[in-house]
């Protein structure tokens, strides 16, 4: 199994119970979770050696959420201690047309004050196989973008193989200070995931196809795919293809490409959807498992939807499946009949 490294932000999540409104709750249900963190659980779920990369404050919830992470057998060895608190969202899960919401509490978190001293990269990338990063990371600060640019660079020494889940969240920053940061870190990209928004805002690739509609099969999204892979020398782009009918019921799959074949994978009817935070990661993270792990990029697109699929039925950031859960799903099984 690979030997994977992830960095990014890990936050306490803070969710009004069931379907309830922010305004109607007077408790939340607590979690821990963030993009990389999210990513690094899955990949320890199915066997492989993952290390998360970040920095949390000294206090108490620091290390509750180091030790979120260390209940799933995740490495935290690199993770700096300082700073003055954790970042913090809030989760209101939607239903049926009421979407859902998050709010954020996150500034001057310790990580978004991170700086590049704070980790020796050498010695973080000893060894790995994989790095992953998500477009969240740059996001959070000058600070953070230059800390990713530093580990891009230590992972390419190494040899080791760079992926980056381009999440765009429009709440951090806008598209015109995302493209001058993501675009040039684009050069250290050896695996690109996102979908038809994070490719435009991202990058500026605007996929020709009505997404709105659910159109998700239209060529304009092999044509960025294209494009993408023409103007940064991309190994694998990777697209996933999500209609939205509504906050509880979505049709998923997704598209690879490896700058000569397309390959789309089985499609997901997913109905009631539990808890759609984490599905992304738990998609980069079925993508990594297997192609670091050297599978066909075929099998680690069907590896990673199901994956995905599985999380979308599972509360909380982290997607609580195993490896021979996922390949069930694979072969088929997804009648949800009781196992005994």
């Amino acid at each position: 199994m690979a030997k994977v490294i992830t960095m990014g932000e890990i936050m306490l999540r803070l969710s009004s119970p069931g379907n309830s409104r922010f305004v109607q709750s007077d408790s939340f249900d607590v979690n821990y979770g963030g993009g990389e963190a999210n990513v690094a659980v899955s990949l320890q779920h199915y066997g492989n050696e993952a290390f998360f990369v970040s920095k949390v404050p000294e206090h108490e919830i620091g290390q509750a959420a180091i030790n979120s992470l260390r209940r799933f057998g995740v490495h935290v060895d690199f993770v700096a201690r300082g700073g003055e608190r954790l970042g913090i969202y809030y989760l209101e899960t939607g239903s049926s047309v009421r979407p859902s919401k998050v709010i954020y509490d996150r500034a001057h978190s310790s990580i978004s004050e991170a700086t590049p001293d704070d980790f020796d990269f050498d010695a973080i990338f000893r060894e790995a196989d994989w790095f992953h990063w998500s477009g969240i990371t740059p996001a959070l600060s000058k600070n953070m973008s230059e800390c990713v640019r530093r580990a891009c660079i230590a992972a390419k020494k190494a040899g080791v193989t760079v992926s980056c889940d381009l999440n765009y969240r429009k709440k951090l920053w806008s598209p015109e200070e995302a493209q001058k940061v993501m675009c040039p870190l684009m050069e250290y990209v050896d695996v690109c995931i996102g979908n038809e928004e994070d490719a435009e805002k991202c990058l500026g690739f605007r996929p020709d196809a009505d997404v709105e509609s659910g159109n998700t099969d239209a060529d304009g999204y092999k044509n960025i795919c294209r494009g993408m892979v023409k103007a940064y020398g991309f190994k694998y782009v990777v697209s996933t293809l999500r209609e939205s009918f509504s906050a509880s019921h979505n049709g998923w799959k997704a598209m690879i490409y490896d700058g000569k074949e397309f390959y789309k994978s089985r499609r997901y009817e997913i109905s009631p959807i539990v808890d759609r935070v984490g599905g992304g990661d738990s998609f980069s993270a079925g993508i990594i498992h297997g192609l670091a792990n050297g599978r066909p990029m075929d099998w680690a697109l069907e590896f990673a939807v199901a994956a995905s699929a599985l999380k979308h039925t599972i509360p909380g950031d982290v997607n609580m499946v195993s490896l021979s859960e996922v390949e069930s799903l694979m072969k088929g099984s997804g009648n949800g009949r009781v196992e005994r």
